[in-house]
């Protein structure tokens, strides 16, 4: 059965920096190219697409969406709780969506809360604190190794992060920590440095997820890392520099290791249709989860469309096929067409998995 998909997403172009705004502030949202990537995807199937863009266009369109779902990849522009916006409002109006409700987008977004889930499911993370200003750091760093990385309490794409982040002293940790707190306005996630590897891995499907094919990460040709990392810089400036072998050349055992983990880190915080996790390794092998993301980067220049390369299909293939799980999710993939408006709240759905 032929969908009508409405499309939410943040464009580059939909934010202004102000003076004082960093310099990475847009880092995470969509290029026009990305959109109409996604958009042929669908259409490619026979779906029809309806582009609606940031939340005060859905806002702006409320009481006439006549859509029967929506792919949410909505950003959002401020504050921790920024990517649950538009699901949640999709949920009050009863609309199906695409991907994860907006609890796990608040958990997942929020990388403390999202340690913390990790940890109590047994899923390897780096050993971690957080901080709120750079005051008592030896008591804060009590336990923990340097080198350590600075990261923002809730960012992605790589934002806040420089060459910087990565501390030996007291004194380099205090002038990331300040950073974070006054430029980016947050607590500052600071971590143990795992020097060695670093991989991706998507996950895909609900009820019993499937893992995709492992993605390696090289930076200017190397795959052995060690103490290097991605920067907002490189992503931005230099992304010829970033190259994704996949599936990645490591042994059988590391590949199930990676993506038995994914699978649980994806089930741990709840995610729903698809994500992605990404891993550093450490030169014995062992592999620690970073973060997860719900809201992966669905460019046919990033690391979905190198899994789908990997399986033999192509990038409007794995787009449709992640839809798919969100149609059967639903019961939308029956025979017997709903009446646009009929689908259950948000909360039957997820219930029903």
């Amino acid at each position: 059965m032929k969908k009508i998909i409405g499309l939410t997403y943040d464009l580059k172009g939909d934010v202004t920096a102000g003076e004082n705004d960093p310099a990475d502030l847009n880092a995470e949202l969509d290029k026009p190219a990305t959109i109409d990537s996604i958009a042929g995807a669908f259409e490619s199937a026979g779906h029809t697409v309806k582009r609606i863009g940031h939340v005060w266009n859905l806002l702006a369109q409320w009481d006439d969406l006549d859509v029967d779902i929506v792919f949410n990849i909505c950003e959002g522009h401020a504050g921790r709780n920024r990517e649950s916006q538009v699901p949640l409002l999709l949920e009050m109006k009863g609309i199906p969506y695409v991907g994860s409700d907006a609890l796990t987008l608040g958990i997942t977004l929020d990388k403390i809360v999202a340690k913390k889930c990790f940890i109590a499911d047994g899923i390897p993370t780096p050993r971690y604190f957080e901080a709120a200003s750079s005051e008592n750091l030896k008591k804060l760093a009590k336990g923990l190794k340097f080198p350590l990385i600075v990261k923002p309490h809730h960012e992605g794409s790589s934002k806040g992060l420089s060459r910087k982040s990565r501390v030996t002293s007291l004194k380099e940790l205090k002038e990331q920590i300040d950073l974070i707190n006054k430029v980016y306005k947050q607590k500052a996630l600071v971590e143990e440095f795992i020097s060695g590897t670093e991989f991706t891995v998507g996950v895909i499907g609900n009820g019993k997820p499937v893992a995709l094919p492992v993605v390696q990460i090289a930076i200017e040709g190397k795959t052995k890392l060690g103490d290097d990392f991605y920067t907002f810089t490189r992503l931005s400036q230099q992304a010829h520099m970033i190259e994704y072998p996949c599936p990645a050349k490591i042994s059988a055992k590391l590949t199930r290791q990676l993506q038995t983990i994914a699978v649980a880190a994806y089930q741990s915080v709840g995610c729903l249709d698809f994500g992605r996790v990404d891993f550093r390794v450490d030169a014995k092998g062992r592999p620690y989860v970073l973060e997860i993301n719900p809201l992966p980067c669905l460019s046919q220049e990033d690391t979905f469309n190198f899994m789908a390369q990997a399986m033999g299909i192509s990038y409007n293939d794995i787009i449709n096929r992640i839809i798919n799980e969100a149609f059967k999710r639903y019961g939308m993939d029956r025979s017997v067409a709903k009446k646009r408006g009929s689908i259950p709240p948000r909360a039957e759905a997820v219930a029903a998995r």
